[in-house]
């Protein structure tokens, strides 16, 4: 069963696997497989598979991957905004909105702007307000990864399995947590 608990965790380890790799990514990443495995999550697969791909790269193999996947590939950029607005006036407004957000919530993003994926991930890994979580879910995360994944259709970076891991996960989260919100009568 997905609790809100079990959901941030997975989240806040996903944040992790989706900031530049550190000396914690390959343990995150089993870590996170199986838990996933054990919820049972269509995100297991995928994501075992990342974290078998990670145990066989030395780590300036994946500093390299990392950077060719989502520095490198204007389709990849691991920015929501950017994959939702464009270099444009709304991406301003979208990245304002997510600072106040943040604030009111009383979460700090580091130096990363706030709305990288990791820096969106980790708040939804940490926010109480399951209903803001899921907006941001839905309307952010969900809609930027649909974008990247159809941008590298056909192309098979191994980052391509963690965001099919995530999508999949978030989908579910979200299901979940609309079901929830409606037994609890907060929602239509």
């Amino acid at each position: 069963m997905l609790t809100l608990t079990s959901q941030q965790e997975i989240c806040r380890r996903f944040a992790t696997l989706l900031s530049y790799p550190d000396d914690s990514v390959r343990q995150t990443a089993v870590d996170c497989a199986a838990q996933l495995r054990e919820l049972d999550s269509a995100a297991a697969g995928p994501m075992a598979r990342f974290a078998a791909f990670l145990a066989d790269q030395q780590p300036s193999r994946l500093e390299e991957l990392f950077t060719e996947t989502f520095d490198l590939q204007p389709v990849c950029h691991p920015y929501v905004g950017y994959q939702l607005c464009g270099e444009s006036q709304q991406r301003t407004m979208f990245l304002i909105r997510l600072q106040q957000l943040y604030r009111q919530h009383g979460f700090s993003g580091g130096s990363e702007l706030p709305d990288h994926l990791a820096t969106m991930l980790q708040f939804v890994g940490t926010v109480a307000d399951r209903e803001c979580g899921l907006e941001i879910v839905r309307d952010g995360l969900l809609p930027a990864l649909e974008k990247i994944l159809a941008g590298l259709e056909g192309k098979v970076p191994p980052y391509v399995e963690l965001l099919k891991a995530v999508q999949r996960f978030l989908t579910e989260t979200v299901d979940a947590g609309t079901e929830l919100l409606t037994a609890n009568g907060r929602r239509s």
